[in-house]
């Protein structure tokens, strides 16, 4: 590539070379060859011999990947229609088949056809790195599910959780995103063979008005394509409620990714957890001592513009007159493309960023204990209970030491005293070592975390990657840039 020529980022510094294989001209137009082939057999299935001979379709299938990129250029600019102009590429090299080459169909055949072929194989790389990304967090999980953490809400501290089971929340999330995946998928039909319109006029004269034909040439098609079936009924092409619907799904798992980089960019400025760090990275230009969460932000810029996407399709979608019109085809060609290689950007760095996140449990400690006084409160209460103490006579009591307690560690910047306070008021029935004796522990101040990290790992993860074991491939964690 010149370096005179603007090169999309998406290629040159993100994204894997198998999504970008399926993006590519070779993959297009080949899948194209491959609907031409898929029609030409249906329609000589039924009945079409003398139209259309075995030498003609062997013809075809032996010069799939035999394409001339400039002569079809050269034809495009002339007559102004990229499909035609492969019509007549692929026709110079299969001579004797090039009369029945596209025979009743239009553009929108294969374009339909193929666009939906591509999503279908390009939904099966982002469903292997949403597995990538479950497997490494559920090791994680696994791993810190028992050490206890300051769980926040509003940002605020809250009551503790433990490492695993915050973990466990973006893991239920990524299995919603899987989720979606596969109902959409399963969902999929190919746009089949319907004809200018949709109403398969064509297909009927091709075939003497013989109906029950063409509907089976619908069908045989479908299913030479690679679907179960053929949507039941189109305009000019497949409804773009279709592709709508596929950008939200893509979206979602952006959605998430988004949500998991901004905790983990959270995390990292309070030196709690950090994305990996390279051992020759640097941080800053200025300030050399600086690890920045380049991977978190850079995951959550990417999400961002993931997200961004779906108004496009919206928008096209909504102004689709009728049975078709073609504002929808120059945007197409950016926005489907870039939501598959947006996602598999995003989950190439998810991916990165999982497989060694650094976790530091003094910090953490530290962040718990200055907040645990406040969130033993409601032990003390109990306790004291136990002892003969009024509940309500010790609320009032707790509280106002709280209070004050609260206000020497915003005010003047010094430790959480608050049980040196109660420990020094004689209305409260424990000594100094009795009260921090309740607040030793910090595992019981988390609740049934362990026990639902251990749960959901037990009874939902593992039992999902076992049951798509045969479809797992390891991604390598790496980066490029």
């Amino acid at each position: 590539m010149p370096h005179t020529v603007y090169s999309e980022p998406l290629v040159s510094r993100y994204t894997s070379t198998e999504m970008q294989f399926l993006f590519s001209e070779q993959k297009k137009f080949t899948t194209w060859r491959r609907c031409w082939i898929a029609l030409a057999e249906s329609q000589r299935e039924l009945g079409l011999h003398e139209l259309i001979s075995e030498e003609m379709l062997n013809e075809m299938r032996a010069n799939v990947d035999n394409i001339d990129y400039q002569l079809a250029k050269a034809k495009e600019k002339e007559i102004r229609h990229d499909v035609m102009a492969h019509v007549f590429e692929f026709g110079t090299k299969c001579p004797t088949a090039e009369p029945i080459i596209h025979l009743g169909a239009t553009s929108q055949f294969v374009v339909c056809n193929s666009d939906l072929i591509i999503q279908k194989e390009a939904f099966k790389l982002v469903r292997n790195g949403l597995l990538n990304v479950i497997t490494q967090l559920a090791n994680f999980c696994e791993n810190y599910k028992a050490l206890p953490t300051l769980g926040y809400t509003h940002y605020q501290p809250a009551q503790p959780t433990t490492v695993g089971k915050r973990n466990t929340i973006y893991i239920q999330d990524l299995l919603l995103d899987l989720e979606y995946i596969d109902h959409f998928v399963s969902a999929m039909a190919a746009r089949g063979a319907k004809g200018t319109v949709g109403t398969q006029a064509t297909f009927l004269e091709l075939f003497q008005g013989d109906h029950k034909k063409v509907r089976k040439l619908d069908q045989l098609v479908a299913e030479k394509l690679g679907f179960a079936r053929s949507i039941p009924v189109t305009g000019q092409t497949y409804s773009r409620k279709l592709d709508l619907k596929l950008s939200e799904v893509l979206s979602g798992i952006g959605a998430t990714a988004h949500k998991f980089a901004t905790d983990l960019r959270l995390l990292s400025n309070l030196k709690i957890q950090e994305e990996p760090f390279a051992k020759n990275q640097t941080g800053s230009s200025a300030m050399a001592y600086k690890r920045n969460p380049m991977r978190s932000e850079r995951m959550t810029g990417l999400s961002r513009k993931l997200m961004g996407l779906v108004p496009d399709f919206a928008a096209t979608y909504s102004n689709q007159w009728f049975e078709r019109t073609l504002d929808d085809s120059a945007i197409r060609r950016m926005d489907i493309p870039q939501a598959f290689l947006l996602t598999d950007a995003i989950l190439k760095l998810f991916i990165n960023i999982t497989s060694d996140m650094v976790v530091y449990p003094k910090q953490i400690e530290r962040h718990l204990k200055a907040e645990v006084p406040f969130m033993a409160t409601e032990k003390i209460l109990m306790v004291a209970v136990e002892k003969g103490e009024s509940r309500q006579e010790m609320h009032e009591i707790v509280k106002v030491h709280s209070v004050e307690a609260g206000k020497v560690v915003k005010n003047d910047a010094l430790d959480n005293d608050l049980l040196r306070r109660l420990a020094d008021d004689d209305r409260i029935p424990f000594n100094l070592d009795e009260l921090q004796a309740m607040t030793e522990d910090l595992i019981q101040f988390t609740g049934r975390a362990v026990q639902q990290t251990e749960e959901f790992l037990e009874e939902v993860v593992y039992p999902l990657l076992k049951d798509n074991s045969r479809d797992f491939q390891p991604i390598n964690a790496s980066l490029q840039v």
